[in-house]
């Protein structure tokens, strides 16, 4: 379905009945990251609504940087919530997402069942884990450069892109996606945004708005991008109920990677957050 927020359209996938989870994704994704979970949490006896976000896949790509900082993205979700007269939800996001869930349960912290975050730990802590992982975060820094980093994603047939997604098992429609200027571009935003140089060598605050709990954080072990620190460093921020969860083998796209490892996860934890009883194992 379409769904019009702040002037722009939204692509919005929806699907089942019973608690809400909003299913957010990242770079440089589509709600179709989600698709095992979405058929795992109907099953459950959940509805899931996951969107596009804005400049990704079948959402419009509105023109200028300031069109995607993290706070519109944030409105963005809250309208779509908004839109479908969802009162609580559970939170779910991946990379980017989970930077947006969180921004979203620090902004409506009454509208929150459960945070789940998959990959991506509190914002700012990353760049706090040291030397390793700023060598694993050496593209942020080349996304910056507006035109420089299109080109170089987009040389010798998506070479460079295709080597940055080795790992992704929808590499090559992920390419087929980027091959499009105006994704191309739209989808980087999120970095220029999110992640400016000052943003990234600024100090980071040991206090900050506190998460609603019940939290959960999954990291995983094969993830060429992100140290465990980035992830665990979270829980110093949760007020209240913290769950770590770290699945050893799978990279940086555990939900298509490890499906059910992943789901079986999920579903433990909104079990206990208030949601459907998981099934027996």
């Amino acid at each position: 379905m379409r769904v019009d927020v702040h002037g722009v359209r939204l692509e919005v996938q929806v699907s089942g009945s019973g608690a809400d989870v909003l299913l957010v994704h990242g770079y440089p994704d589509t709600h179709a990251c989600w698709r095992y979970q979405v058929a795992a949490l109907n099953a459950a006896g959940y509805r899931t609504i996951a969107p596009d976000l804005r400049g990704f896949g079948a959402s419009d790509k509105p023109s200028g940087t300031g069109e995607y900082e993290l706070s519109r993205h944030a409105a963005d979700l809250l309208g779509v919530l908004d839109h479908m007269g969802v009162e609580r939800v559970h939170l779910v996001g991946h990379d980017w997402g989970s930077v947006l869930v969180q921004l979203v349960a620090a902004t409506a912290p009454h509208r929150v069942a459960s945070v789940t975050c998959m990959s991506v730990g509190r914002p700012g802590s990353a760049m706090a884990a040291g030397l390793e992982q700023w060598q694993k975060s050496w593209y942020m820094l080349l996304f910056q450069f507006e035109g420089v980093a299109e080109r170089w994603l987009a040389q010798d047939d998506f070479r460079h892109a295709r080597q940055l997604l080795a790992g992704h098992p929808d590499r090559e429609e992920v390419i087929e996606r980027l091959r499009d200027p105006e994704e191309l571009s739209s989808t980087l935003a999120i970095y220029r945004t999110g992640a400016r140089p000052e943003q990234l060598t600024a100090p980071q605050a040991a206090d900050g708005p506190s998460l609603p709990s019940p939290v959960m954080g999954i990291w995983s072990s094969g993830d060429p991008f992100l140290t465990e620190h980035s992830m665990t460093a979270l829980g110093r921020h949760v007020n209240g109920q913290w769950r770590y969860e770290r699945l050893e083998g799978p990279g940086h796209w555990m939900q298509l990677e490890a499906p059910d490892r992943v789901n079986e996860l999920l579903l433990d934890f909104l079990a206990g957050a208030g949601g459907p009883s998981a099934p027996a194992r």
